[in-house]
């Protein structure tokens, strides 16, 4: 489970930035008391355009930044207070994480299992089981900087699921993939729903959501606008589609701003 309550994230701002900004405040809020929940064996979707705050929710709940204030609890563990056991129970993939290159696939799952201090034994068990279900078996002896786009987004999800983590954090898993590819990533979340795990992940691409989200939360300049079930979410709906409702959302809340 992940549970966030009134998350507020703020960045200092130097002389220069705010002249470029045009603003006087000396730090800038980027998530206005954000609150949502995760809840176990269901896919939570954070959706929002570009610049919304998803990523940077994302990175605070997998403990690579910092709140300003607010809380969040993943697997009933504060990350605050506890920001290590919390990584230990999460897994979190990315478009830019960062892959050893000289290493290979096998190699690279291997050391993370090590690290995560798992059974070789579970490990292999693990690993093939994974590279059945990405199709990962013969690039799995090639150098990893050799390797597609494609196949290194593969070998992270490898690396981000080794340790069986109980709730799993993607952040847009799918921009920039081929069709093959990312139909492999929708696989392994519908799976990882299966087997009764937390998961949550952001995009903007409708047609994802539309095939895997059970709740969803559509956040815009670091604010909540929608918070509920995808069931709920269609009944509300005054648009045709998904896309044109998320859009009509976005729009009101640009102009009650303006």
């Amino acid at each position: 489970m992940i549970e966030v309550v009134n998350l507020v994230k703020e960045f200092p701002l130097g002389k220069k930035q705010r002249e470029e900004l045009g603003v006087k405040d000396k730090n800038l809020k980027v998530l206005h008391e954000v609150s949502f929940s995760c809840q176990p064996g269901r896919v939570f979707s954070l959706l929002g355009p570009n610049g919304a705050g998803k990523t940077t929710t994302l990175r605070i709940i997998a403990t690579i930044l910092k709140p300003t204030s607010g809380t969040v609890k993943v697997a009933n563990i504060d990350l605050i207070e506890n920001p290590s056991e919390a990584r230990a129970k999460m897994g979190f993939l990315t478009g830019t994480t960062g892959l050893y290159e000289r290493l290979t696939p096998n190699e690279m799952i291997k050391y993370f299992g090590q690290l995560n201090g798992i059974d070789a034994r579970i490990v292999e068990e693990r690993k093939n089981r994974l590279y059945d279900l990405l199709g990962m078996h013969d690039f799995a002896h090639k150098r990893i900087g050799k390797l597609s786009t494609g196949m290194r987004q593969k070998v992270s999800i490898t690396r981000t699921m080794i340790h069986d983590p109980e709730v799993v954090v993607f952040d847009e898993p799918t921009s920039g993939l081929d069709v093959i590819t990312a139909k492999n990533i929708i696989e392994l979340i519908r799976d990882c729903k299966d087997q009764g795990k937390t998961v949550i992940f952001s995009s903007h691409i409708m047609s994802e959501v539309d095939l895997l989200c059970d709740d969803l939360a559509i956040i815009h300049n670091g604010r909540i606008l929608f918070n509920d079930t995808m069931e709920n979410f269609r009944k509300q709906m005054t648009t045709d589609n998904l896309t044109e409702e998320f859009i009509h959302i976005v729009s009101e809340s640009e102009a009650a701003i303006a």
